[in-house]
Order: C-alpha cells, then sequence, then structure tokens
C-alpha cells in the first residue's frame, strides 16, 4: 500500500515533482548561478595534469639565404606593362625585372599603353615579329587592379 502525504499525494508522485521542480528551477534558485566547479576554472586548467609540461620546439635562425625560390611561380605566367598597346594582334610588355616581352595574340581585346596586366603565355607562332622582346603567344591576357 503506497503512504499518502499530506496533499494527498502519494509520497512516490510527491518525491517526482519535487525533483522536477528542483531541476528547472536549479538548485541555488532563481536568479543564482552556481559557482563554476574547480575543475573548471581558468588557473586550474592550467595545471591539468593532461596537459604537456613541455613547450613545443620553434625553428632555429636561418643561416644562410634559401638557395631555391621559397615561393614558386609559374614560368608561364607574367604580370607587367603593356609598352606597345592597342587593338592586337601584337602587343609589348615590360615585367617588374625590366624584361621586354613581344606578345602576339589575336582577338585578346585591346589594352591601352600602361595598362598593368597579368598574362599566360605560350610559345611563340613560327614566322610571327611583333617587335622587340622575347617572343610569344598570349594563352590569356587580362587586366590587373
Amino acid at each position: 500500500m503506497p503512504v499518502v502525504s499530506r496533499a494527498g499525494l502519494p509520497a512516490a508522485s510527491l518525491a517526482t515533482a519535487l525533483a522536477v521542480v528542483g531541476l528547472s528551477v536549479g538548485c541555488t534558485g532563481a536568479g543564482k548561478e552556481a559557482p563554476m566547479p574547480a575543475e573548471q576554472t581558468p588557473s586550474s586548467a592550467r595545471s591539468d595534469p593532461s596537459l604537456s609540461p613541455t613547450t613545443p620546439p620553434t625553428m632555429g635562425r636561418p643561416t644562410a639565404p634559401p638557395k631555391l625560390p621559397t615561393d614558386p611561380y609559374r614560368a608561364n605566367v607574367l604580370v607587367g606593362r603593356i609598352t606597345r598597346g592597342g587593338d592586337g594582334p601584337c602587343y609589348g610588355l615590360t615585367t617588374d625585372d625590366g624584361r621586354e616581352y613581344a606578345l602576339h595574340g589575336a582577338g585578346m581585346g585591346t589594352f591601352v599603353t600602361g595598362t598593368w596586366v597579368r598574362v599566360t603565355i605560350g610559345p611563340s607562332a613560327p614566322g610571327v615579329d611583333c617587335g622587340t622582346g622575347v617572343p610569344a603567344t598570349i594563352v590569356k591576357i587580362s587586366p590587373v587592379g
């Protein structure tokens, strides 16, 4: 036979109701925050035995400059200024290092002298002379900036 409380409910039902109310309000009551457990406080996280006590290794200072470029680039992609412009098919290009290229590309568009461009080049077409500079064929050309 179940034990009946003063409210007229069985004792087991009363205990369940109290547990639900306690969980919904919290153990510390409404409006108060529960204290953070000691194992989760920021000061104790640093002394956690599961973390490695050693510091990670660092790279030493370089003894000399690199022998090869550290940022590889594609040899067939050029960036420079148009020195002989127009609507083509011949263009002149000078890169930042002062190297001149004689570019050929039919239907590539109009580029005004002084325009900065990025050009993907291919081997020069036989029998085509576009002036002074290293001869090459334009595969793709687009203005920069």
